[in-house]
């Protein structure tokens, strides 16, 4: 059975932090309670990295990955940023060393109809990793809360957003599909129409026209000696 984790609410409100410039754009979300973590749960990205304190309560905090990137692309630094915002947004994991982060992608949460408001579990296990966090690193998180912008937003309109965005851009791509295959299937044809007018032209099925008035003497001598 998977680890289910529940939430408290944290201080603040969904707020957006930005990571530390060198490590590229990247921003961290971080619910206001268990509502705003049931919405982001519900209405998270593909690209999104949930990570939470493990087996004790935290804030739900979610990293937003460029598109095409995976787990497999979050550098140590920009690790470490996620790892010490969410320990410091835990009431026990705060006051705690050694503390275990656990993150694994948004696509890999399961909510289920008996779980209360907040909790999650993971459909794969093995997909969910950890990384140990030592002590609190206070200019880590002081830096993090700096670039703290604190707003309520709609998490559903946003996910409907990015539907359509990828809606239009799969079938923008669906198109110019079609269009590069009837392409290639034209050049097919004006290859293959080609070669066939190039087997009509060799030598040793050409006929002259001395060959034509040759053929036309002999059906005459032909027809003499049969009269």
């Amino acid at each position: 059975m998977p680890t289910i984790h529940s939430t408290i609410p944290p201080s603040g409100i969904c707020a957006g932090l930005q990571a530390r410039p060198e490590l590229g754009d990247y921003t961290i979300f971080m619910g206001i309670d268990k509502n705003e973590n049931e919405e982001l749960i519900n209405y998270g990205f593909p690209q999104d990295i949930w990570f939470h304190v493990d087996k004790v309560s935290s804030a739900h905090v979610y990293l937003r990955m460029h598109r095409g990137q995976t787990i497999d692309d979050i550098s140590e630094g920009l690790l470490e940023d996620c790892a010490q915002l969410v320990k410091a947004n835990s009431i026990q994991g705060n006051k705690m060393n050694n503390v275990d982060i656990v993150y694994t992608p948004w696509t890999n949460l399961k909510k289920t109809l008996s779980m209360d408001v907040g909790q999650v579990g993971f459909f794969h296990p093995k997909l969910v990793r950890t990384v140990r966090v030592e002590k609190r690193i206070n200019e880590i998180v002081n830096r993090l809360n700096k670039t703290k912008v604190e707003r309520v937003t709609d998490l559903k309109a946003e996910r409907e957003a990015l539907h359509a965005v990828e809606k239009a851009g799969r079938k923008l791509q669906m198109r110019d599909k079609k269009r590069r295959e009837e392409l290639q299937r034209l050049e097919k044809e004006r290859l293959a129409e080609r070669r066939s007018y190039k087997g009509l032209m060799v030598p040793e099925k050409m006929t002259s026209n001395k060959q034509i008035a040759s053929a036309s003497n002999s059906f005459k001598e032909f027809e003499e000696d049969f009269m």
